[in-house]
């Protein structure tokens, strides 16, 4: 069993940021119902929220009606660029194209590629598998339209936060005999079992945004039935093959009840003879990359996740 008195402790920055929590008596998304929970993430997200990164963005209409919003780089032009799906978090049952407009913003000037984000249905009014369908939808859609969007398909990644990084490792293996195969996934605190048995779910701090009663309201919300955690389109790390899948960069935080499952799939990657980095921040806690504002060390995580975009897209021969 992991505990906080194992862990080193969090950092200064987010020592500060939950203590700040408590003192506010901030209510956590279990004990709200799915639409009080829309509505507290939204006004997080831009109390959080700091300077936009300056990129051009434009909203658009996929098959099936899934709304993408499409980011380029300021000046970017007309020129056929790399990209990046990205599949926002929240559970399966929050988020928006506009809670994570930041970190799409700043993952685009910062690579110097467009981002494409994704804006699938939600549960419970749209349960498993709407989400992942919606995800495979899109990305073969927009890789199928690339050229007309001013994109480069051979120069393609998927990626995404905690839920959306569950999408995003489920497209990864869902568009493995694509013709033009997706050339890198980054996989940011993502959840690959339903099962939510590791040792990270028992970590604990007082403030703590996410933890092991959070994701399991989510899993409540989003699956249909327990037979559903078996199932690998919600659960990647039980997918009977993970060979030939991209190179992948996974993240985690100590204060995460996820980061065991970022553990699980970056040791189950390697052993299929994928490429998988890990990157992992001990004293952040779950959703770091969305809180600027409150936890600065996150944009330089962000900087360094947009050169690695750029690094794993320039290898593909991409402009």
């Amino acid at each position: 069993m992991r505990k906080a008195d194992r862990l080193s402790a969090p950092d200064p920055e987010v020592a500060a940021h939950l203590q700040r929590l408590v003192e506010a008596q901030i209510p956590t998304y279990e004990t709200m119902t799915p639409a009080e929970a829309r509505q507290a993430m939204a006004a997080r997200a831009m109390a959080a929220a700091g300077p936009r990164a300056e990129c051009e963005a434009r909203d658009l209409v996929a098959a099936g009606g899934i709304r993408l919003r499409i980011y380029r780089p300021a000046g970017s032009g007309s020129s056929c660029l790399p990209f990046l799906v990205y599949f926002h978090g929240g559970g399966w049952v929050l988020g928006s194209l506009d809670t994570h407009d930041g970190l799409c913003r700043a993952l685009c000037a910062g690579s110097g590629c467009a981002v494409v984000a994704v804006d699938y249905r939600l549960a419970p009014e749209a349960r498993f598998p709407a989400a992942v369908e919606d995800a495979e939808v899109a990305a073969l859609w927009i890789l199928d339209h690339a050229r007309e969007l001013a994109l480069d398909p051979a120069a393609a990644a998927v990626g995404g936060d905690s839920a959306g990084g569950t999408l995003a490792a489920v497209v990864a293996i869902a568009l493995k005999g694509h013709p033009v195969p997706l050339r890198f996934q980054m996989l940011l605190y993502p959840c690959t079992d339903m099962n939510m048995d590791r040792g990270s779910y028992a970590v604990s701090w007082p403030g703590l945004p996410v933890t092991a009663a959070t994701m399991r309201w989510f899993r409540s919300h989003y699956l249909r039935s327990p037979a559903d955690r078996r199932d690998w389109r919600a659960s990647p790390i039980l997918a009977e093959v993970l060979a030939d899948l991209p190179p992948a960069l996974i993240v985690t935080a100590g204060y995460d009840p996820l980061a065991d499952d970022g553990v699980a799939y970056c040791e189950r990657l390697r052993e299929a003879g994928v490429a998988a980095e890990r990157w992992h921040f001990a004293g952040q806690i779950h959703g770091f990359l969305n809180l600027g504002l409150a936890i600065p060390s996150g944009l330089a995580t962000i900087r360094d996740l947009a050169a690695a975009l750029r690094a794993a897209l320039a290898t593909s021969g991409a402009a």
